[in-house]
């Protein structure tokens, strides 16, 4: 691993120290852009990998970012219950636009605009969890509860 952080990955860095969490990112020299790929490169199970898919309302595109464990397929009629009004997946530019990432690695934190967040409530199952950190090679470990302080996200059932 690199001794210095590629500028995303720094960006992530210093928006967890600016939460208040002490969470080091790392680079991994193997892909983590999947759940399947992180937690082969981590050495973790697939369910304890958080990973981030953004939706955006349909009427207002609002941005709403969801955190699902690995393992679990996202019921996009339940988010909608959550959020109270239909929901599409974002395209990658839209997603690059609104988070300042690419999509296999949006982190929970440090996008370009606010975003409204929801956490798959079988996180809490894992006393840790990994989370993508601004690339598709970035990642960092981080407890569901400094997940929940960080997003300020709310956890739900969403499958």
């Amino acid at each position: 691993m690199a001794d210095t952080l590629s500028s995303s990955a720094q960006r992530v860095q210093d928006a967890l120290a600016a939460c208040g969490v002490s969470c080091s990112v790392i680079e991994m020299p193997a892909t983590t852009r999947t759940a399947k790929e992180a937690a082969a490169a981590i050495g973790c199970t697939v369910a304890q990998i958080a990973k981030s898919i953004i939706f955006r309302t349909s009427k207002g595109g609002t941005s709403i970012l969801v955190m699902a464990s690995g393992v679990n397929r996202v019921n996009e009629g339940r988010v909608r219950e959550i959020i109270g009004e239909t929901i599409e997946i974002a395209d990658a530019e839209y997603v690059r636009e609104v988070t300042g990432f690419v999509i296999g690695g949006v982190p929970p934190v440090g996008h370009a605009t606010p975003i409204r967040t929801i956490l798959d409530a079988d996180l809490l199952n894992f006393d840790v969890i990994w989370a993508a950190a601004g690339t598709p090679r970035a990642v960092f470990q981080v407890t569901p509860q400094d997940l929940k302080k960080i997003t300020a996200g709310i956890f739900e059932w969403i499958t």
